[in-house]
């Protein structure tokens, strides 16, 4: 392989309520979301692997209120405030490296003031494994929703629009061709389509089943 320079194209990632594929994996999920202000409960938790859609999801809650979006990784003394003046206040990526006592707090902001507070995560929630009593509690009595593996129709609508993404143009039997040889999770749908792309600019190759058959052997 040559290890010419790599052309970096702008990458347009839209996150727009219409370009949400509905399948059956995702159904309950997109439905609550989509419930908006109607919330059985104000405080859930989304959870499913990488690429299953959560963000996408976030996004659809975040042009629907004012909400405040952020890495879990990033939260710190300042989001009390900032959340005071949203609705809504929504966690990405749960880490469970955060505060117990700090995620009490915002869970009791939340509860007091009446907002909705969004967590999203790899693994419910409620499965990892938390000292403090009373969080624990706060957890287990809000809403949990998975997003399950994907189905064929839907890894074939997350490979057209990743394409579309990168502006690759790809023929219907290649996407066919993809689909019965990759394995059934977002994480490895996601490291195709990347490794595909960077890939393909390395080699200079011309997109076509030749490199495809090379990709997925690397994955």
């Amino acid at each position: 392989m040559n290890d010419q320079l790599i052309l970096k194209f702008p990458t347009h990632r839209a996150y727009k309520k219409e370009d949400f594929y509905v399948s059956p994996s995702n159904q309950e999920a997109y439905d609550f979301i989509n419930s908006w202000p109607k919330w059985i409960k104000r405080i859930v938790n989304i959870f499913g692997p990488y690429g299953s859609g959560k963000s996408h999801l976030a996004s659809i809650l975040k042009n629907k209120t004012s909400c405040l979006l952020i890495e879990s990784d990033d939260l710190n003394d300042k989001t009390f405030l900032k959340f005071k003046t949203k609705e809504a206040l929504i966690i990405e990526n749960f880490d469970e490296k955060i505060s117990e006592r700090f995620l009490f707090s915002l869970w009791n902001m939340a509860l007091q003031d009446n907002k909705y507070f969004l967590i999203t995560s790899r693994k419910p929630i409620n499965s990892y494994k938390f000292k403090l009593n009373d969080l624990t509690s706060r957890i287990n009595s809000s809403l949990i929703i998975g997003i399950k593996l994907p189905s064929d129709d839907l890894i074939s609508v997350i490979l057209m629009k990743n394409f579309s993404d990168k502006q690759i143009k790809v023929e219907k039997k290649h996407i066919d061709y993809i689909l019965k040889r990759i394995d059934r999770s977002y994480e490895k749908i996601s490291q195709f389509i990347l490794i595909l792309d960077k890939y393909s600019l390395k080699k200079g190759s011309p997109f076509g089943l030749k490199l495809i058959k090379e990709v997925l052997k690397m994955i």
